[in-house]
């Protein structure tokens, strides 16, 4: 019955995709079996000191469970281990690469590792964190290659399941990141079983390998320290830039509002949205969480939204109505490339921004 309390307790804490766990009692041994939601099935003959318990990263996120910790890491999937939950590999401080290779040369840098779409797992373990990778994009193809030459190079070595999408609007659309990022969650959700999300701008590059990109229990901020800013937070509520969020996270805030068009006010949005849903930002120590930002000049097509501070100071009241619970899109085009996968959309600019003007006539 200790047993059985201790397997009941420590489920929720485990993987996102357990579906069931069952305990034998085999005399002094326990032969423990998990089925995840998409039929894979871990199996384990361990035994169990009922008096210790050590407290020890979980699968889904790094937070602690009270499952012994020889369990855990005997744990196996096909005769596959899990992998490592500090990947082996890492070193800290890499090298930034600020050139933009070819599409061709970055296929050939990365084709052994990478499926289409963007899509890479480690072959040697089974990775503990499934990532999609969201990037609201508009006009930057250098910025994009050199983005996808770090990203892959780093995600790889991070032991991670992780795809990247990029989520790119038609032409002649006021540009709307935030709404972006949601049609990036919905429909990534529909490609992959997910269970992290990354939200992350085209132009900031990491710095060291340890920050890595997965979901903890508390959203997280991981663009700390940025080189435009000194490697300073810029005020303690900042959440712009990249953020990693559950799925659960996602759906509790009611991911980003859709409303903000042209530039600033989403990301403060998004931080009032953590806080009013229950969450604390989390981030990596600023040693680690540090990105270097890739010079660009401000586009004149993502003109400064001045209705922002009027919808920031309606969140409270907006944000349980406005977001993925209420999106509006168009999807032009879904492909799979050999980087990543591409999604192009049209975000019905006319139809919202009339249905916005009722509330805000001056936006």
């Amino acid at each position: 019955n200790m047993i059985l309390h201790i397997a009941a307790a420590n489920a929720k804490s485990m993987h996102p995709r357990l579906k069931i766990v069952i305990v034998f009692f085999l005399g002094a041994a326990t032969l423990i079996h998990i089925l995840l939601d998409d039929g894979a099935f871990f199996s384990s003959l361990t035994s169990f000191d009922i008096n210790y318990h050590t407290s020890i990263d979980t699968i889904a996120d790094g937070t602690s469970s009270t499952l012994n910790d020889s369990f855990v890491e005997s744990l196996a999937v096909n005769g596959t281990s899990l992998c490592p939950v500090t990947p082996p590999g890492l070193v800290g401080k890499i090298r930034v690469w600020m050139d933009g290779p070819s599409y061709d040369q970055l296929e050939h840098l990365y084709s052994s590792s990478i499926d289409k779409g963007g899509h890479s797992s480690p072959h040697e373990c089974i990775a503990r964190h499934k990532v999609a990778i969201i990037v609201p994009y508009r006009d930057r193809d250098t910025q994009l290659r050199i983005m996808l030459h770090n990203l892959h190079a780093l995600l790889t070595k991070q032991q991670l399941d992780y795809g990247i999408y990029i989520v790119e609007q038609i032409a002649n659309q006021t540009f709307n990141r935030a709404k972006l990022m949601n049609v990036g969650f919905e429909e990534a959700i529909k490609d992959y079983g997910w269970d992290c999300f990354v939200f992350h701008d085209v132009d900031l590059l990491p710095e060291d390998d340890r920050n890595v990109y997965s979901c903890p229990a508390q959203p997280r901020h991981m663009s700390v320290a940025v080189d435009k800013f000194n490697y300073k937070l810029p005020y303690g509520s900042i959440f712009g830039g990249i953020s990693a969020l559950t799925r659960e996270h996602v759906e509790k805030i009611n991911g980003f509002s859709n409303d903000y068009w042209g530039w600033g006010g989403e990301d403060d949005d998004l931080s009032t949205r953590v806080s009013l849903a229950g969450y604390k930002i989390s981030r990596y120590p600023a040693e680690i969480a540090r990105y270097k930002m890739i010079k660009h000049s401000h586009e004149s097509t993502n003109k400064i939204n001045k209705c922002r501070y009027k919808l920031m100071g309606k969140t409270k009241q907006r944000w349980m109505s406005d977001g993925i619970s209420s999106i509006n899109y168009n999807v032009v085009r879904f492909e799979k490339r050999s980087l990543f996968t591409n999604i192009l959309v049209d975000l019905l600019y006319e139809e919202s921004i009339l249905k916005l003007r009722k509330t805000f006539p001056s936006c």
